[in-house]
């Protein structure tokens, strides 16, 4: 819930890299959009945001998005690698598993 003074908290979250983490914990004031959290956070001073995407809870949103109290404002960078390319990946990196014998079958 917000302030009394109709200020709003929301958090930022960016991930810059792999394995690395940014969080901006905010008051922003009432009726404070998107576009208003990513510019308070600090987390673009003099950086461009070409490429990013941004959302509220794991959805995409315009940056025209009005916030509410208790928002996760997270920013989305476009993936290094396709998820399904990276799994064929590994799963062709792994050694070859010798299957066990069926129970039952006989050699002739």
């Amino acid at each position: 819930m917000g302030h009394a003074d109709g200020a709003l908290r929301v958090e930022v979250v960016f991930s810059p890299a792999p394995r690395t983490t940014q969080v901006r914990q905010l008051t922003v004031p009432a009726g404070s959009t998107l576009a208003d959290a990513l510019r308070l956070s600090g987390l673009f001073d003099g950086q461009r945001t070409d490429g990013l995407t941004f959302g509220i809870w794991g959805r995409r949103q315009p940056v025209s998005t009005p916030l509410r109290d208790g928002d996760r404002v997270e920013v989305y960078r476009a993936l290094a690698v396709d998820p399904k390319e990276a799994r064929r990946l590994r799963y062709k990196g792994q050694p070859k598993r010798k299957r066990p014998a069926r129970a039952g079958r006989s050699e002739v």
